[in-house]
């Protein structure tokens, strides 16, 4: 059946692995799944080809217009803790810039968001001293909206992935009524996003200096391969079994980890009981696996249809088992709407 592409929503998340898309009944819940779509990041025919099934008619602009969910490197989604009688000083956020995250204010589209609930922060109230920095350089955003243009999309709304993912997240964890704060990782080549999140929003942040690429020289030691490409090469596939030597490969992140968890623990008096890796490629969910036995914890397995559903997202059959792959987590945060998100009260934590 023909329809305008105004009738219709179309989503993108675009990460190191995939390209993921998905067509909606409506641009705005309430909404039906209709299509799902997804092919490699570097495959510029696979992803035309994408885009031509998920359109069905080309618009007249010839652009796939959609939210689009990005990651890139030098994102910027920081936890931090003001000091509110500093807040209307002049160049006060710069020296926090600066001081904590080693960044120019001024080179960066930045957003000031509160942790509880990710609505804009007010700085003429300056009433919450937990808040989120977020945001990427400013020359990356013209790169990356002129990346997706010359790939037939244009993104109507531009969204870091990361920021949906924990919004959606939060939600969830109060959709199904769970108190246990989870560590979520993004772990990507060169580094690791490391957050805490309850049902009361985003408890802590950090960046850590360690990604699948250091993982590469220890495969080629210890399987004595000649040189460092053999051993990406072989990480990167699906041809050896890398769970036994899953402890040594992310020994050095383990320990970064359990500096943040203990560092949190002790300021909270809460425990970190699970783990969700929102990241990885097919090929490497045993990173999940293990990192979470490193720690003690458990894997967290998301159920996403009933949390959806009360979104007002409704999943087809025929897409609900993929829909439960953590994968395709990111996109689903990208549909899901809500204006406030729901912020836990004392009486509720006990």
């Amino acid at each position: 059946m023909l329809f305008s592409q105004k009738t219709k929503g179309f989503f993108v998340e675009w990460n190191d692995h995939a390209v993921l898309l998905a067509r909606t009944s409506t641009p705005n819940a309430p909404f039906t799944v209709e299509d799902l779509r997804e092919c490699p990041p570097d495959d510029p025919a696979a992803l035309q080809e994408a885009i031509n099934q998920i359109q069905i008619r080309k618009s007249q602009t010839g652009y796939l217009h959609a939210t689009v969910g990005i990651y890139p490197s030098k994102r910027l989604v920081r936890r931090h803790s003001l000091e509110l009688k500093r807040v209307k000083e002049p160049g006060y956020f710069a020296e926090v810039c600066t001081q904590q995250f080693r960044i120019e204010q001024d080179k960066y589209t930045l957003a000031l968001l509160n942790s509880a609930d990710g609505t804009d922060y007010d700085i003429a109230k300056a009433a919450q001293k937990e808040i989120i920095f977020c945001g990427l350089p400013t020359e990356e955003v013209t790169a990356l909206q002129s990346a997706l243009l010359e790939r037939s999309i244009y993104p109507e709304r531009l969204e870091l992935g990361s920021l949906a993912t924990l919004g959606a997240m939060v939600d969830y964890l109060n959709f199904t009524k769970s108190k246990a704060p989870t560590l979520v990782l993004e772990i990507g080549a060169d580094a690791t996003h490391s957050f805490i999140v309850s049902a009361a929003g985003v408890e802590a942040s950090r960046p850590i200096p360690q990604g699948l690429d250091g993982m590469v020289p220890i495969v080629q030691k210890e399987l004595g391969l000649k040189d460092e490409e053999s051993a990406r090469k072989l990480f990167y596939s699906n041809t050896f079994d890398f769970t036994g030597m899953g402890p040594l490969l992310i020994k050095r992140l383990l320990k970064e980890l359990q500096s943040s968890i203990g560092f949190y623990e002790v300021q909270t008096g809460q425990s970190v009981g699970q783990i969700l890796c929102t990241q990885l490629s097919p090929k490497l969910t045993w990173l999940d696996a293990a990192i979470a036995s490193g720690l003690g914890i458990s894997s967290l397995k998301i159920d996403p249809l009933a949390w959806l559903q009360s979104r007002h997202v409704t999943i087809p059959e025929a897409f609900a088992k993929p829909m439960q792959d953590i994968r395709w987590f990111g996109l689903l945060a990208l549909m899901a709407q809500y204006n406030v998100v729901h912020a836990v009260t004392a009486e509720e934590k006990k």
